[in-house]
């Protein structure tokens, strides 16, 4: 189980901090919303933060972008700093194109899916893709409830990649806790993204510990 805290949640006004914070707790990954104000009702925070951030940690940035045309941007947050792009299969007409130009960056890709959009939409990329994104509440807020059905398509999903053969990692992000990360871990979930449930709970190190006691 990898925990990948989302950024959304901390203080921003301590951004630096956090992020040593987040290294020396143990954490290896971050999660880096980014919102335009266009496909999600809320906007966060683009490239130049993201350079910025790059140079305080070595942190796996694992990028979620929730905006319109991803393939815009792909450039911009590779030479950012970006290890892993995401984008979302409702925001770009040409998601195999898009999902080969991140690649092609020599950056990790991977496709996020809204909770309504079926898993049909990524079966025939999951070669191409390090990893599938399930969002588990509607994109846009931190600290929403997590959606009962998304339980059943984290299972099916993980069928889907077994039965391909692929070596496509899942990840879950809105509404994960403490609470209910074992169950999903169960499920097939490999990577979980927390915000609220995360950083609302410090010290960090600690809090690593019970999520990984919750998925041992």
């Amino acid at each position: 189980m990898i925990l990948s805290p989302s950024l959304l949640s901390c203080d921003f006004s301590r951004l630096a901090d956090e992020l040593k914070a987040l290294e020396a707790a143990g954490l290896k990954w971050v999660h880096l919303d980014v919102m335009d104000g266009l496909f999600v009702p809320n906007i966060t925070f683009g490239p130049p933060i993201i350079t910025s951030m790059r140079k305080e940690c070595s942190l796996f940035f694992d990028t979620h972008l929730m905006i319109e045309k991803p393939e815009r941007y792909i450039d911009m947050f590779a030479d950012a700093g970006a290890d892993l792009i995401c984008v979302h299969a409702e925001a770009t007409n040409h998601l195999e194109r898009t999902v080969a130009s991140i690649a092609e960056r020599g950056v990790q890709c991977a496709v996020a899916l809204n909770p309504a959009t079926p898993l049909e939409t990524i079966k025939y990329l999951l070669p191409q893709l390090d990893m599938v994104l399930l969002m588990t509440v509607n994109p846009g807020f931190g600290g929403q409830k997590f959606i009962p059905f998304c339980m059943d398509k984290v299972r099916e999903l993980k069928m889907m990649i077994t039965a391909a053969g692929s070596k496509t990692l899942i990840q879950v992000d809105g509404g994960v806790t403490a609470e209910n990360a074992g169950e999903l871990v169960h499920a097939g979930v490999d990577v979980l993204v927390s915000g609220s449930a995360f950083f609302g709970y410090p010290p960090y190190d600690q809090r690593l510990k019970t999520f990984e006691a919750a998925c041992s």
